[in-house]
C-alpha cells in the first residue's frame, strides 16, 4: 500500500479552510499553496523578497519533514497579484532552485489575503531508494 500522509505546519489556515501543508503520496511530495506568513506569530511582512525568503522557509520545512529538500523539486508555481513584484524575488529563487532548476510557471492572481504578495506551491519526488 503506498504510504499517503499529511504534514500540517501549525498555520491557522489549515483548520479554518481544511487543508494540509503538504501531503505525501508515495514517492511524491504535494507542497501547498504557501505564502509568507511565519506561522509561529502568524505575522506576514510587507516587503515582497521578505515574504518570499519566508515562503521558502516554510516550504523547507514541509520538505523536510517528508525527508526531502529543495533538490527534490520538479515542479514550482509562482503566484503574485503584481508582475512587478516577481524580478525582485528571483535572487531568493534562484539560492532555493537555481542548481535544481525544476520546471516553473508564474502566474498573476488575486491571493486570498490583500496583505500577499506572492504564493509559491511545489512538488517534489522522494529519493526512496
Amino acid at each position: 500500500m503506498t504510504e499517503r500522509r499529511s504534514i500540517l505546519s501549525g498555520s491557522t489556515f489549515e483548520e479554518q479552510i481544511g487543508y494540509a501543508r503538504a501531503v505525501i503520496d508515495g514517492d511524491w511530495v504535494h507542497v501547498s499553496g504557501t505564502t509568507g506568513f511565519d506561522y509561529t506569530t502568524m505575522t506576514i511582512a510587507e516587503d515582497v523578497v521578505e515574504q518570499a525568503e519566508q515562503c521558502l522557509r516554510n516550504i523547507e520545512a514541509a520538505l523536510t519533514e517528508a525527508k526531502c529538500t529543495f533538490a527534490d523539486v520538479v515542479r514550482v508555481r509562482y503566484l503574485l497579484p503584481d508582475r512587478a513584484d516577481f524580478e525582485p524575488c528571483w535572487p531568493a529563487l534562484r539560492r532555493a532552485f537555481g542548481e535544481v532548476r525544476p520546471a516553473a510557471t508564474m502566474l498573476m492572481c488575486g491571493l486570498a489575503d490583500p496583505r500577499m504578495k506572492i504564493e509559491i506551491e511545489v512538488y517534489a519526488r522522494r529519493n526512496t531508494a
